[in-house]
């Protein structure tokens, strides 16, 4: 650009002498070459202002581009700032990396050590996973259980408090015995030596026990007469296993009189092949014979009463297990 503009300007100079030649020496030049002169002049002219004004587009088109530049700049600072602060973050991660890597190395090797990779634990989850249900289930059964257990323990507390005035004189006992609750009373008190006919003082008490009995929901009783050892034989009575068996039955029927629904009553008869005593003495044989009333655990009810029972004891909510009355008559 710069050596056509000092082109240009030689051109000038020369038309400036063309055109002060005539005056100066006296039509040194023809008419032709002047006007040729003269064109190469105004083509000069417009070659000029042509290239003056390329020269002011190229210095905005310089000035543009270098406010690009500027700008350029200043993003490339940003983002060599930026690029070095994900360096740095990079560097972390991998420093974060080499140290996680390390400590799960660590923890395999410790794994390893102790026979439990983690394959083997993979395969542990499974079983733990079903030992788990397993766990739930029986943890859900034992809770209901508790609450069956629960229930039985308050039967037995309402047995105690209800039958408290004959517990205290003697005529019965409430016990819980090889996992059963029962209501035992004495032969001598309800019956006279060798009979099966219940006496007269002893029926209120049966009366009174029907009436507890009928208050207890979802419940059956069975009725089992028990004799000691000595032996009978009568007319009436083979063994000791009619005698008891006959007793139970006049029990039966007077708590099925009083109220007590047949349906849930149910007799044996164990003769003395169940004894609570030894039969080695008049007292011995006086705690064999007794009639029990069972009642029956409903099938659901694994827990003994008993263990329940002997719970209550130790926190001193619940009666005792036995409740003793006086010692019983000797008699058949």
């Amino acid at each position: 650009m710069r050596q056509n503009l000092r082109r240009l300007r030689t051109l000038l100079a020369a038309a400036a002498c063309l055109a002060a030649a005539p005056t100066l020496t006296g039509a040194c030049v023809t008419t032709g070459t002047y006007k040729a002169k003269q064109g190469e002049l105004d083509q000069a002219n417009q070659k000029l202002a042509a290239g003056a004004k390329r020269e002011a587009d190229l210095t905005g088109e310089v000035a543009r581009l270098r406010a690009e530049i500027a700008a350029l700049s200043r993003r490339l600072s940003e983002t060599e700032q930026t690029l070095a602060r994900t360096a740095s973050e990079r560097d972390q991660f991998h420093r974060d990396l080499d140290g996680s890597t390390a400590l799960v190395g660590e923890l395999q090797e410790r794994l390893r050590r102790l026979g439990q990779d983690v394959d083997k634990l993979a395969g542990q989850r499974g079983e733990m996973s079903k030992a788990l249900a397993v766990a739930r289930a029986r943890l859900e059964e034992l809770r209901r259980q508790s609450e069956a257990a629960e229930t039985r323990a308050e039967t037995y507390r309402q047995l105690v408090h209800k039958l408290h005035a004959m517990i205290a004189a003697g005529s019965l006992q409430v016990v819980v015995r090889d996992g059963r609750m029962l209501i035992v009373m004495p032969m001598d008190v309800l019956f006279d030596s060798g009979r099966t006919l219940i006496r007269p003082d002893a029926q209120d008490g049966l009366a009174t026990v029907a009436q507890v009995l009928r208050e207890i929901p979802n419940r059956k009783f069975r009725v089992d007469g028990h004799t000691d050892n000595v032996p009978i034989h009568t007319a009436r009575f083979a063994s000791n296993w009619e005698l008891s068996a006959a007793r139970a039955i006049a029990v039966a029927h007077l708590l099925v009189a009083y109220g007590l629904d047949e349906r849930v009553v149910s007799i044996g008869g164990h003769a003395d092949l169940d004894p609570v005593a030894l039969n080695d003495s008049d007292e011995h044989r006086g705690l064999n014979r007794r009639i029990e009333i069972v009642l029956e655990p409903n099938l659901s009810e694994l827990p003994e009463v008993a263990s329940v029972v002997t719970h209550q004891e130790g926190g001193g909510s619940a009666g005792p297990t036995q409740v003793n009355g006086p010692a019983q008559r000797p008699g058949q």
